[in-house]
C-alpha cells in the first residue's frame, strides 16, 4: 500500500510540473520563429524629448557622437508623427501606428485601450517572442502607475487591455513580458533573450531631466555607453538590429516642455547596417514601425496611412 501511494504522489508531482511549465510557456514565449530576412532579433531603445542638433556635436553627449556615431547608420531627418505631443502619443504611435486620438500623459485608467491589432499581440500571433525591459519597475506586478523614476506613460504596452488583462495588476502575461531592465543583461548571457525587446530607461536616464545636478543628455549618454555594448556583444546581436530613437522633439534651449517635431536622434547598429552612414530621407515612428513589420513578416492592413511612410531600409545594407 505504502509503495502505491509513492507511486501516486510521484505521479501527481510530475503532472503538476508539467501543467507548471505549460503554464509558463504560454506566458512567456522563447521558442524562436524564424524571420523572413537576416535580422532575427530586433532591440529598440527609447529616449526622450531631444532634438538632434541638441545632442549632434554636444559636449556632454561624447559617446553617441564618439562612438556610435562612426559604426551607425542614421538619419538626418527623422521626427515625431507631424504635431503629435506629448510623450504618450508618440509611444502608443511605436507601438500601433496611431496615437488613437489620445494627446496627453494620462495613466492606463483614462486611456484603456480594446484595440487588438497592436505590433506585440500580431507578433504574438505568430509566435514571435517580445519583451518590454522598463527601467524601476519590481516586475513582481503588471505597471500601471507611476513609481519612482519610472513613469508610465513610457510603457506603451499597458494601455492594451489584452496585454493587461482589463488593467488587472496581477495579470501573469503582463507580469511575464514587462521586465524589470536589469534582467536584459541576464538573457542576453543566456541566449534566451525575445526577438522583440523594447527597452525604456528611467526618468534619470532618458535624457528627460537632470539628476542630482547633472546635464540629462549627459546622463542619458553615459547610460548608453554603459548599456549599448552589452547588446552588441551579444550572441543576439549578430544577427539583430539595433534601433536608437527619442520619443519626441524638444525645444532648443533644452529647457521647459516639449514644442517641436524634431528632427530627433536616430541611431541603427546592426551587422547588417551600413556603418557610419547618414541620410536625409524623411521619417517619423510611422518609418519605424513599418520597419518593425518588415521584419517580422507582418502583412498589413495597416492603420491609416502609414503604408505610405518610406521604412528604414535605406540604413542597412541587407534589408531585412
Amino acid at each position: 500500500m505504502s509503495r502505491r501511494i509513492v507511486l501516486l504522489s510521484s505521479v501527481g508531482v510530475l503532472l503538476f510540473s508539467l501543467a507548471s511549465a505549460e503554464t509558463n510557456t504560454s506566458f512567456a514565449q522563447t521558442a524562436s520563429v524564424t524571420l523572413p530576412g537576416k535580422i532575427q532579433t530586433v532591440f529598440v531603445i527609447v529616449m526622450e524629448n531631444k532634438n538632434w542638433v541638441t545632442i549632434k556635436g554636444s559636449k556632454y553627449a561624447p559617446y553617441i557622437n564618439g562612438t556610435l556615431l562612426p559604426i551607425a547608420a542614421h538619419a538626418e531627418r527623422y521626427n515625431n508623427p507631424p504635431g503629435i505631443h506629448p510623450s504618450l502619443p508618440n509611444y502608443l504611435w511605436l507601438e500601433a501606428g496611431g496615437n488613437f486620438g489620445v494627446v496627453d500623459d494620462g495613466p492606463p485608467s483614462a486611456h484603456s485601450l480594446t484595440w487588438t491589432d497592436h505590433l506585440v499581440m500580431r507578433l504574438k500571433g505568430k509566435g514571435i517572442s517580445w519583451k518590454a525591459y522598463m527601467e524601476g519597475i519590481t516586475g513582481t506586478a503588471c505597471p500601471l502607475a507611476d513609481e519612482g523614476l519610472y513613469l508610465v506613460h513610457h510603457n506603451p504596452f499597458v494601455y492594451f487591455n489584452d496585454v493587461t488583462g482589463d488593467l488587472d495588476p496581477s495579470s501573469a502575461y503582463c507580469i511575464a513580458h514587462i521586465r524589470p531592465f536589469a534582467e536584459l543583461a541576464t538573457d542576453l548571457a543566456k541566449g534566451t533573450v525575445a526577438q522583440y525587446n523594447f527597452i525604456v530607461p528611467d526618468l534619470c536616464h532618458d535624457m528627460h531631466q537632470p539628476c542630482n545636478g547633472i546635464s540629462q543628455i549627459r546622463l542619458g549618454d553615459t547610460w548608453l555607453s554603459v548599456n549599448v555594448p552589452i547588446i552588441l556583444r551579444s550572441k543576439a546581436y549578430q544577427s539583430g538590429a539595433l534601433f536608437i530613437t527619442w520619443d519626441e522633439g524638444g525645444n532648443r534651449s533644452d529647457e521647459g516642455e516639449e514644442t517641436s517635431d524634431g528632427p530627433l536622434p536616430m541611431f541603427v547598429l546592426s551587422p547588417f547596417a551600413k556603418r557610419g552612414y547618414n541620410n536625409w530621407i524623411r521619417y517619423n515612428h510611422s518609418s519605424l514601425f513599418r520597419t518593425f513589420e518588415i521584419i517580422f513578416g507582418l502583412v498589413p492592413p495597416l492603420p491609416g496611412d502609414i503604408a505610405h511612410d518610406a521604412e528604414l531600409s535605406d540604413l542597412f545594407t541587407t534589408f531585412p
